[in-house]
């Protein structure tokens, strides 16, 4: 009852080649035997190292702004003292 109905098929004969076995292809020179990475892959690695570029800057940023902040707050409070 709640199984699909599949149409009938026709029998489609079946396809045999002969590839001899001594003249196997071999891999061409200028093309690398490994598979080929796709586009999306590509871009994912770019997009990546760009959000991790700008974590850097951004850490950057922020440890000078901090430094800088810190040699101020030591010069007033010496400057304080001084008085």
């Amino acid at each position: 009852m709640f199984r699909p109905k599949l149409p009938d098929t026709p029998h489609v004969p079946s396809i045999t080649t002969h590839i001899p076995q001594d003249h196997a292809p071999a891999p061409s020179a200028g093309r690398s035997v490994a598979p080929f990475v796709g586009a999306g892959a590509v871009a994912a690695v770019v997009v990546v190292g760009v959000v991790l570029t700008a974590l850097l800057a951004a850490v950057a940023v922020s440890a000078v702004s901090v430094a800088i902040a810190a040699v101020v707050l030591r010069s007033l409070i010496t400057g304080a003292n001084r008085r």
